[in-house]
């Protein structure tokens, strides 16, 4: 549409032909007569044909503009009835839900409760796109991203949604039978260290806390991952020892497959954030999935 012919003027138009006045229809637009009747003769000037008989008694249809009319009135009720569909959803969550999150967070936070969210939500799909490194959630185009408090950008509004978690070290009771129970970190020399190199190419160190400072050790081994699942299935089979969430580690320390050392090192700390971009409003998929994913961890 050309610019002598806006969507707006057309409207115009057809509320003046609906009413057979111009105060009437200005009245229902929030304009004023003059500033409505200007709209319609720019329209007029624009298509270069009159569309309104007018007099000072009453308005009426020329043959074009009826034909006009005509032409352009199933045009506007199905803009109409867009807009009231829109509406009538606009509160309704549905869409993609796309959150970007690292795994260990995946299965433990999310997986778990996705069945009972999703069937409260039926109008919703959920993409969880798992990665280590924090991302630019913008750039990326999610809309919602899972990390500890601690590693989260100052510009994003984020949510705790989990308890407090904590880092052990783990390892056999045949390994240990084997190399010794290191009684502080600085023991971990000569140890095999299972090493989770991160993304961005340097190894993780490990993490410790006494009287109140926190405090890194780069512990050196054979075996070197970039995932926790491959470490945690390493340090399951005798190859060393590995730091990792009690809460991934829970299972098999509770059979016994798994022994936990240096526990008076080992502090909580801040857990899982679900955080996002600051918005004027907030997506209703995204904000019924931090609702549920809340109570969900609460009720755990």
């Amino acid at each position: 549409m050309s610019a002598q012919r806006p969507l707006s003027a057309v409207v115009a138009f057809a509320r003046v032909a609906h009413h057979a006045s111009f105060t009437r229809a200005a009245d229902e637009l929030g304009v004023s007569p003059s500033a409505l009747s200007q709209t319609v003769r720019a329209l007029e000037a624009g298509m270069g044909v009159r569309l309104l008989h007018r007099t000072t008694r009453r308005v009426g249809l020329t043959e074009h503009g009826a034909r006009f009319l005509e032409r352009v009135r199933a045009g506007l009720a199905q803009i109409d009835a867009a807009f009231e569909d829109l509406d009538s959803v606009r509160d309704v969550p549905a869409g993609k839900l796309r959150i970007n999150v690292p795994r260990i967070a995946a299965e433990l936070l999310v997986l778990p409760h996705l069945p009972g969210f999703l069937a409260r939500y039926p109008q919703v799909e959920v993409e969880l796109f798992v990665e280590t490194a924090l991302t630019d959630l913008v750039a990326g185009g999610f809309d919602a991203g899972i990390r500890l408090g601690e590693s989260l950008a100052r510009d994003m509004i984020a949510v705790p949604i989990g308890p407090l978690e904590r880092q052990v070290v783990v390892a056999t009771p045949a390994y240990l039978a084997r190399h010794g129970v290191p009684a502080t970190p600085a023991a971990l020399v000569g140890h095999e260290c299972i090493v989770h190199r991160l993304s961005n190419g340097r190894p993780m160190p490990w993490e410790f806390t006494r009287d109140g400072r926190d405090f890194d050790v780069e512990v050196a081994g054979r075996l070197v991952f970039n995932d926790a699942g491959l470490i945690h299935a390493a340090v399951r089979a005798g190859l060393g020892m590995a730091q990792g969430f009690e809460a991934l580690m829970a299972a098999d320390i509770a059979a016994g497959r798994l022994q936990c050392v240096l526990q008076d090192w080992q502090a909580p700390f801040a857990g899982f954030h679900l955080y996002y971009p600051a918005r004027e409003q907030m997506a209703p998929k995204l904000r019924v999935f931090i609702d549920y994913l809340r109570q969900a961890l609460r009720n755990c």
